[in-house]
């Protein structure tokens, strides 16, 4: 098993994705941030049925740099309670995951 994860979270736009994972490049949170195009996301929230048309974001961190994550997505996600999930990379290339590690391990200047 490898350090790296992949967290992923649901943003309103592309524009907000990109500002999330621009922060967290800068920070040395994250190595790589994907934003995929939107998507619809049906869900229950507060008793009610809803439709919306959201983003997929894919960040691309190590476990020690979760709860930093969290943190900072938290702090800059328009949500009031924002997908957070974090899945373990069980295998990779070994450069990539080197280079993974090698972004994320000490934080920006």
């Amino acid at each position: 098993m490898s350090d790296a994860v992949l967290v992923l979270t649901t943003v309103p736009s592309a524009y907000v994705g990109e500002q999330i994972g621009r922060a967290l490049v800068e920070a040395g949170l994250a190595a790589c941030v994907n934003i995929f195009p939107p998507m619809v996301s049906v869900y229950r929230w507060k008793g009610a049925l809803h439709r919306d048309e959201e983003c997929q974001v894919v960040i691309k961190t190590i476990r020690d740099r979760v709860d930093e994550v969290q943190a900072r997505v938290s702090a800059l996600h328009p949500y009031d309670l924002p997908e957070f999930l974090v899945l373990p990379v069980e295998g990779g290339d070994s450069a990539y995951l080197a280079w993974v590690a090698d972004e994320t391990s000490n934080p920006a200047l």
